[in-house]
């Protein structure tokens, strides 16, 4: 096997919108259309967190690189990047930090940097299944605001947090993109090295994975006084990169990595000022751009990742688990995507923002409730607690959800008030003998998915109190599915359960009807 002869250095770079996690019901409730989504955001901490990382990692890190182009250009020798930056990301820098904006603008204009396509919210609505149109209308914003503020047409993708199975790349390749950057998870290269091409199952679309070991190498072990590898010199590291293996490897780090997560006292800044210096030393390396690697080598086999399967670089596990995990993040991702027909049936500028504002993968991200290396990872990015984010994003969901429904109006918006989320505190939990059974419902459709799961006495005791029929009536406001509840008899816990199910299922069939759907 030939030494490798292409680096393919690339950046993630996302800031997100962060929620006000100390708006009450009250004040939210006195939020109009015209004044959301900033209703829902804390501006003064996305402002201050923003503008800290700019002086800290951005600005430093972009005069690096761009001073590492020039001066590889001088010697006869290239210096090439890849960024894949969020719309969220750059609408903070237009508003916080325009240099930014100009720095991003020089880069491209050296014909050094290619500018990869993603998501415009950083959003992980590419899960949201074949009747959605919101991944390709998100990836068609993002196209734009790159090509429209950086003067850049996106050739290669990254989906966010580098998600990826079949589906994905199915829609990658009909949107016309010729590569997509994926995750070198080791079961799914089963053996073979990720310093290759791969193709997409069923699709003509080449697959770049990338090479975890050497980009956590730099992004989590840098600053790890007892990892072996330490001290992290950019010397070694290019003497490391020399000798791998393969027709090119993909280095992917998030951007904070230089100066924020590890900050400037650590050596980083000097590291990647060293690095391209370092690593063009050696004759068997040059920087190459993920389309040009597209253009280089050919595919050497297949890759192939079912839908139940899907796979990310977020943790250890590199799967859907640090958004999709938990009771909480379930709650909410399946909210937000049922909002999509009704949202965009309100053809409210606002509230359309809004709604893809809520779908911003750090929300779900910050809930995540395992412990081990993940759980400390999600820790040192979140800005609250699990529980405080659940309650800020659940208040937030059931106030659009109503906002909308009052847009549409008649019937249809009644439907969609009725099908609405509601906050923790005026959810249902089901309680036992006097004490909750670790079981909630914040919806008419976890209401059907709950009560099978229930405890058969806790049932007994809700409907003998009449609390399940006072909830649906007074908490959600349905009265019709109120009264089928009351009217409900049954000889045995059994049939209870039966009944009951009967009774929302075919209510929430006539309510989404009544939408449309």
């Amino acid at each position: 096997m030939r030494r490798l002869p292409s680096v393919c250095l690339s950046f993630e770079v996302h800031q997100p919108l962060r929620l006000n996690t100390r708006l009450s019901s009250e004040e939210l409730s006195r939020a109009t259309v015209e004044n959301i989504p900033d209703a829902y955001l804390d501006n003064t901490l996305n402002r201050e967190i923003f503008q800290r990382v700019t002086r800290k990692c951005y600005i430093p890190a972009n005069d690096i690189i761009l001073r590492a182009i020039e001066e590889a250009a001088s010697t006869g020798r290239d210096f090439k990047v890849n960024f894949s930056i969020s719309g969220v990301f750059l609408e903070q820098a237009e508003r916080y930090a325009p240099r930014l904006i100009e720095q991003f603008k020089m880069m491209v204009e050296t014909g050094k940097v290619e500018m990869l396509e993603q998501t415009y919210y950083h959003s992980i609505a590419s899960l949201y299944g074949p009747e959605s149109e919101e991944f390709t209308e998100q990836v068609e914003m993002h196209r734009e605001t790159i090509k429209s503020l950086l003067g850049y047409e996106p050739k290669v993708f990254e989906n966010t947090e580098l998600l990826f199975n079949n589906s994905i790349a199915r829609k990658v390749a009909e949107m016309g993109y010729k590569g997509i950057i994926v995750e070198g998870v080791d079961w799914v290269l089963q053996g073979r090295s990720p310093n290759h091409l791969y193709l997409a199952a069923d699709t003509s679309l080449k697959v770049l994975t990338r090479n975890y070991r050497l980009s956590d190498d730099i992004a989590f072990r840098f600053s790890e006084r007892t990892w072996p590898g330490f001290p992290l010199t950019a010397d070694k590291y290019a003497s490391w990169l020399a000798a791998t293996p393969g027709d090119y490897v993909l280095i992917f780090v998030d951007y904070e990595t230089f100066g924020e997560h590890h900050w400037p006292e650590s050596g980083i800044h000097e590291f990647l000022r060293h690095l391209p210096r370092e690593a063009l030393k050696h004759e068997n390396i040059i920087f190459n751009t993920a389309s040009e690697i597209v253009m280089k080598f050919e595919p050497v086999g297949v890759i192939s990742v079912g839908d139940l399967e899907t796979i990310s670089w977020a943790d250890v596990e590199k799967s859907t688990d640090a958004w999709l995990s938990s009771e909480m993040q379930m709650t909410c991702f399946n909210a937000l995507k049922r909002m999509e027909r009704p949202v965009k049936k309100a053809s409210s500028q606002n509230i359309l923002r809004a709604w893809r504002v809520l779908q911003i993968s750090d929300h779900l991200y910050y809930m995540f409730t395992r412990r081990g290396p993940s759980g400390v990872v999600h820790a040192y990015f979140g800005y609250t607690d699990q529980i405080n984010m659940f309650y800020a994003m659940m208040r937030a969901l059931s106030h659009l959800q109503l906002v909308t429904s009052e847009v549409i109006g008649g019937d249809v918006g009644e439907a969609v008030r009725l099908l609405r989320v509601v906050p923790p505190d005026r959810a249902f939990h089901y309680h036992e003998d006097g004490r909750y059974i670790g079981l909630s419902a914040h919806s008419l459709y976890e209401l059907l998915q709950t009560i099978p799961l229930a405890t058969k006495n806790s049932l007994i005791f809700h409907m003998a109190c009449r609390q399940l029929e006072r909830w649906v009536r007074w908490t959600i406001g349905d009265r019709v599915l109120a009264d089928r509840i009351r009217e409900i008899e049954a000889d045995t816990s059994d049939e209870l359960v039966k009944k009951l199910v009967t009774a929302v299922g075919e209510r929430i069939r006539e309510l989404e009807s009544r939408m449309g759907f």
